[in-house]
């Protein structure tokens, strides 16, 4: 294959596929992206054989149509300090050419046959969803899933999708986002009596690939395998294996007072708060007051801090302490004129933040 491609363009496409290529050694091979060249397109495949991604390339002449084996690192490195607009990128199974103006690479290759190939959407059952909104849903819930887990699979995003609705919850054990966005069903798609967990990986993929808020995305989920279309990629993920808790039972059913926040105020005073905790210690106590809400934190090395606030709360004192991190990861997530909500029942049990009618944050008290 030959191609002439804008530089920025490539580097950008050849950054996004990096990520579905293996931190650790699975098959030689897939430590490259492979690139397929046609007469008017070229479409770049990478995979760790747990997640791919096909990407179409935009912006390019193709010279000569054909497959080849492109080095990722090194050609990354290449287009990263290249100053050319515009390089040139001529490839058979033995080597690989990158060239432009004061410029020469030349780099070993393979043969593109051995490249495992990845599923690509013909589905007639699937559910549709705007990217922007997508975008957001995610942000707001990827955070909050386990980094690693013995009992249960919560190493990514539940998914459930049944008629116009679309959910997606996240968890770890300590704290819950949950959030709510529309959607169209097409040939009777549903997840109604399934679990599907998408790996972490897959949904930071897959939100980056998000560009056009306006674009229509393509779901659909098989019983161990989702593939996401956009208008430019294919992303494939196998799902996370293992139960998923019940969310539903850990959402108090009667919270006694319910507490307006201003996300902006609120988060600088966790932040300030937040100053004196320590590794021993990453707790702030929660002071709930006549009018004013009291944050204070105290590390054995660190010091103390306390915080005020004025909220709107006339009920009995109430204490009641977090990870600041906890509130600190949510609060950036929402627009800060956003309206948020703490719903509280006493300083023992879950506390609920919820913003407008589709985001629930839950997150465990400390003792």
């Amino acid at each position: 294959m030959k191609a002439h491609c804008h530089r920025e363009g490539l580097l950008s496409a050849f950054q996004l596929a990096s990520v579905a290529i293996p931190a650790r050694d699975v098959k030689p091979i897939l430590r490259n992206v492979k690139a397929i060249a046609e007469t008017d397109r070229c479409t770049l495949m990478a995979t760790d054989l747990e997640l791919g991604i096909r990407l179409e390339v935009r912006g390019l002449k193709v010279e000569e149509p054909g497959e080849a084996i492109l080095p990722a690192a090194r050609l990354i490195a290449i287009l990263r300090e290249a100053q050319a607009e515009e390089v040139t990128i001529d490839a058979d199974n033995d080597a690989c050419h990158v060239t432009g103006p004061g410029m020469e690479f030349e780099m070993p290759s393979e043969d593109p046959a051995n490249f495992p190939d990845l599923p690509t959407f013909t589905d007639d059952k699937y559910h549709e969803i705007a990217a922007g909104p997508l975008r957001e849903m995610i942000r707001r819930t990827v955070f909050a899933a386990a980094d690693e887990s013995a009992r249960y699979s919560m190493t990514g995003v539940l998914w459930e999708l049944e008629g116009d609705k679309a959910r997606l919850v996240a968890t770890d054990g300590k704290r819950l986002a949950l959030t709510e966005g529309a959607t169209t069903a097409h040939g009777g798609h549903t997840t109604a009596g399934q679990t599907h967990v998408v790996p972490t990986k897959a949904m930071s993929l897959l939100e980056r690939v998000l560009h056009d808020d306006a674009e229509t995305v393509r779901v659909c989920l098989r019983p161990n395998e989702v593939l996401f279309r956009t208008e430019r990629a294919v992303v494939y993920s196998r799902l996370v294996e293992g139960r998923y808790p019940n969310y539903r039972e850990v959402f108090p059913k009667k919270p006694v007072v319910k507490v307006p926040l201003p996300i902006l105020a609120f988060l600088a005073a966790v932040r300030q708060a937040a100053v004196m905790t320590d590794d021993e210690s990453k707790k702030v106590v929660f002071h709930f007051g006549k009018k004013k809400l009291t944050m204070e934190a105290h590390g054995q090395t660190t010091g103390r801090s306390k915080v005020e606030m004025p909220v709107e709360y006339d009920g009995k004192a109430l204490d009641i302490s977090f990870n600041p991190a906890f509130l600190v990861d949510m609060l950036k997530v929402l627009p800060n004129d956003a309206p948020l909500e703490l719903d509280l029942v006493d300083g023992a049990s879950p506390a609920l933040f919820q913003s407008e009618p589709n985001y629930s944050y839950l997150v465990m008290p400390l003792t």
